[in-house]
């Protein structure tokens, strides 16, 4: 076993950062910024907010690399510095993260697979192969793939992550939405699909992350449980979205987000953290409930 599930044996239960998004926002990155660009022109920002996430306790942070394959950067006509952004994004994390393990964040590309798009798997697992070599070029040994909705999509970064280095520790999440047929993220995958195709492509820790409050994650939790032995990852938003004066707000207090951890963790998480709202005191609320439940 590498250092993470080492550690999480030890532990039983591990507590990942919160959103990389929302503090990113709240130092002043707007729409028409690239995030991962910060890495290379905002650096004491982005090191900043890992810093924040450690000193609150996290066992594991995030890299601010989410969007940051070549096909992703092309967007905004950065795709030639993949490299360069994820390396320093990791660099960043692995400069503060202390006894802390770093995963290099590792998000959709933005496009389909053949035949809805236009990459072959080869062409896919390329760019997140590319994505992923900077990054544990960094001295990073995990890798989360994240917010995935199609399936064939992250079973490629999951690849690819491997076939750089077996050794390498793989966690990958979907992101899910409950309907008339029960959860299924947008590509229409289902939390049993997910967890036989994610396993498949050689994940190590499988699970969901935002789409969700935490309320909703414990049944998506219980479903992952019920397919799998392995450690189930859970990064829930903090509530529910709001729009606000033309802007997007998660307002649900850090008290009221961690009363909801001990059930999450009853119904089947092991590694848990949140996303799209969190801050580094919706960590630090969470971390005195698993306090008590280790």
């Amino acid at each position: 076993m590498g250092a993470l599930l080492d550690t999480l044996a030890k532990k039983k239960i591990l507590v990942s950062d919160g959103a990389w998004g929302t503090m990113l926002q709240s130092r002043g990155l707007t729409s028409d910024d690239c995030p991962e660009e910060w890495n290379v022109s905002h650096p004491d920002d982005v090191r900043a907010i890992a810093a924040s996430y450690v000193r609150a306790g996290s066992d594991m942070i995030l890299t601010n690399t989410f969007g940051g394959s070549r096909v992703k950067l092309d967007k905004k006509k950065l795709g030639d510095r993949a490299a360069e952004f994820n390396r320093a994004g990791a660099t960043l994390s692995m400069e503060v993260a202390g006894s802390a393990i770093v995963a290099g964040s590792v998000g959709p590309t933005g496009e389909f697979l053949q035949p809805m798009g236009l990459l072959s798997e080869e062409q896919m697992q390329a760019f997140f192969s590319e994505q992923i070599e900077a990054i544990l070029s960094a001295g990073v040994r995990v890798i989360c793939v994240e917010t995935m909705m199609a399936l064939e999509e992250a079973a490629c970064a999951v690849k690819a992550a491997k076939a750089l280095d077996a050794s390498v520790e793989v966690l990958a999440t979907m992101t899910f939405e409950k309907g008339a047929q029960g959860h299924r993220t947008m590509m229409g995958v289902s939390p049993s699909q997910a967890v036989a195709g994610l396993t498949d492509a050689g994940a190590d820790v499988v699970g969901s992350n935002c789409g969700n409050g935490i309320e909703g994650m414990i049944e998506i939790a219980a479903q992952f449980r019920a397919e799998t032995d392995k450690p189930i990852l859970v990064h829930a938003n903090a509530g529910v979205p709001q729009l606000i004066g033309g802007k997007t707000v998660f307002r649900q207090s850090p008290a009221d987000f961690a009363a909801n951890v001990k059930a999450l963790i009853d119904a089947g998480a092991n590694i848990v953290g949140g996303c799209c709202g969190t801050t580094p005191d919706h960590i630090r609320a969470m971390i005195e409930v698993v306090n008590t439940l280790r």
